[in-house]
């Protein structure tokens, strides 16, 4: 080859790969030191926060206020404990206030009542037989904290369980580490329920913690753990289906990948599974941190008469990656790692580059990467969708203490990435929600108006996002509803009015509260909450 042929092909190649300003998506840093690192986080209808982190880690960087300590004589690092591990995060001005947690919350489990009162289970040490609830207020408020209910207990200890609402409102608790059961909130007198699926689950890493639990539209679960998955009917405790493996080795805690539920749309009654990511068996016996990670997805339609995996490959190979589900129906997958597997100082390489999952295309062509973060978010860090379209990203800690100036340090920053749909040059198609009822009932219609700068061009959709509780790489709780809708009509005082039908029952959309986003030509507007009553 010339030289000058070489100075051409370099020339052509050069100036045709994207830059990562020419990636889609934005960073922006919303608080430099929350005192902090988040291991569960969830938001709430008062647009505001709750951070949590354990309680048995000595000092955070965060002081709890005069007469507030938590005296605890059975704690191995504190026993006067003065430091905060829970915070409230102010989505409007960015500034948090340190809660108090009482009893130790080491990778427990939360969800939202239909209330919108946070229930939060389980733990470590203390902890592990524990309810607590957080009834959230008005940002301006100092009064709501954490409650530990004194009356009632789980039946059995739950460390790495997940948390599901119900139809009904209640809560369905699923496994944990040496709790191949379910139970329930309000507890019932049965107590505890053997769930033997767990059991052929687990493998000799415990790949069967952290289940990935979705509530399907035929009010039944749709349970993975490890490669397997079923179809169980919580009512009757009885397996329904059982589903094809998954390749790729496993998925769950601690090799985790992540899951979500496609959104539910039409007549709701199809239900599609992705799950994305994982480690390779024995990285975590090994603690192998260069262990490349998996890439593979599996999508399976749950609610099919015979089921099978359609599996792809993400661009990156990811451990410990967070699926969010955004107001448009696309699914972004955020944080991690592209080697080694969960647990403390056990992973490698993070994976910076969040990757937009577009479900409605072909396959081979559902993935695009986005524009790279600067801080690694891996063990110990979670994902979350706010009513403004961001994505909140706190926490990170792959050590059993905090710890500093390491290359993966403890991690105190809080962030928000925001995806293409904000950009400025679509600001012009952002739908201003106006008027919207405050609460709804299953199955009625209603209408909502809403204002935008150029003239619509097609259907607004008027979509439900939940809010979710975020940990270890899985949103428990997360569900999207595209309720059915009419053409957007414009009146004299120009807003355009849609017709809208409230989802027809709890197992569309258990009740509580929900973000509704109106979305133009995929760009979502600033979501207002609503209630879904029974």
């Amino acid at each position: 080859m010339t030289t000058s042929n070489f100075i051409f092909i370099f020339l052509i190649q050069f100036f045709t790969i994207p830059s990562l300003a020419d990636l889609p998506g934005t960073w922006e840093l919303l608080v430099p030191d929350a005192g902090i690192a988040s291991m569960h986080t969830a938001v709430t209808h008062y647009n505001t926060v709750v951070l949590l982190d354990r309680t048995d880690i000595g000092p955070s960087r965060k002081r709890l206020p005069p007469h507030h300590c938590r005296n605890d004589p059975n704690d191995p690092i504190l026993k006067k404990d003065c430091y905060a591990h829970s915070l409230l995060l102010d989505l409007e001005t960015n500034s948090v206030r340190p809660l108090r947690i009482l009893t130790d919350t080491w990778c427990s489990s939360g969800q939202f009542l239909p209330d919108g009162t946070l229930l939060h289970t389980g733990g470590d040490l203390d902890g592990f037989r524990k309810f607590r609830k957080f009834t959230p207020c008005e940002s301006s408020s100092s009064v709501c904290d954490w409650e530990e209910l004194q009356n009632v207990q789980l039946s059995q200890g739950r460390w790495y369980s997940t948390n599901q609402i119900l139809p009904t409102g209640e809560i369905i608790i699923v496994g944990g580490r040496a709790a191949s059961s379910v139970e329930f909130f309000p507890p019932r007198e049965t107590g505890a329920v053997e769930f033997p699926f767990l059991t052929l689950a687990e493998d000799r890493q415990h790949d069967n913690l952290y289940p990935y639990v979705h509530l399907l539209p035929n009010g039944h679960l749709f349970i993975f753990a490890n490669n397997k998955a079923v179809m169980y009917d919580f009512t009757a405790n009885n397996i329904v289906k059982h589903y094809p493996i998954l390749d790729g080795g496993p998925r769950n805690y601690p090799s985790a990948g992540s899951s979500a539920m496609l959104a539910l749309t039409q007549d709701y009654s199809s239900a599609t599974i992705v799950i994305c990511g994982g480690a390779q068996f024995g990285a975590y016996l090994q603690r192998s941190t260069d262990t490349p990670a998996h890439g593979s997805c599996g999508r399976i339609e749950a609610t099919g008469e015979n089921p099978v995996w359609e599996m792809e490959d993400m661009p990156f190979a990811r451990i410990m990656g967070d699926m969010v589900m955004l107001p448009t129906g696309e699914i972004l997958i955020i944080n991690g790692a592209q080697a080694g597997t969960q647990g403390f100082e056990m992973a490698s390489n993070p994976c910076l580059n969040p990757v937009l999952y577009r479900p409605d295309e072909p396959l081979g062509l559902r993935f695009m990467t986005l524009n790279p973060g600067t801080i690694p978010r891996m063990y110990h860090s979670t994902a979350n969708l706010l009513p403004d379209g961001r994505i909140l990203l706190a926490g990170s800690n792959p050590h059993f203490f905090y710890k500093f100036g390491v290359e993966f340090p403890t991690e105190l920053r809080i962030e928000a990435f925001s995806p293409e749909y904000l950009s400025a040059d679509r600001a012009n198609l952002r739908p201003i929600l106006v008027e919207l009822p405050e609460k709804l009932k299953y199955g009625e219609d209603f209408g909502v108006a809403v204002t935008v700068e150029l003239p619509v061009v097609g259907i607004i959709e008027v979509n439900l996002a939940s809010a979710p509780f975020s940990t270890h790489s899985f949103s428990q709780g997360q569900r999207l509803v595209k309720l059915k809708v009419t053409s957007a009509i414009p009146d004299d005082a120009g807003k355009y009015r849609i017709g809208c039908t409230a989802p027809p029952d709890g197992k569309v959309a258990p009740p509580g509260y929900y973000m509704v986003f109106a979305v133009n030509q995929g760009v979502p507007g600033v979501a207002r909450w609503v209630q879904i009553v029974v």
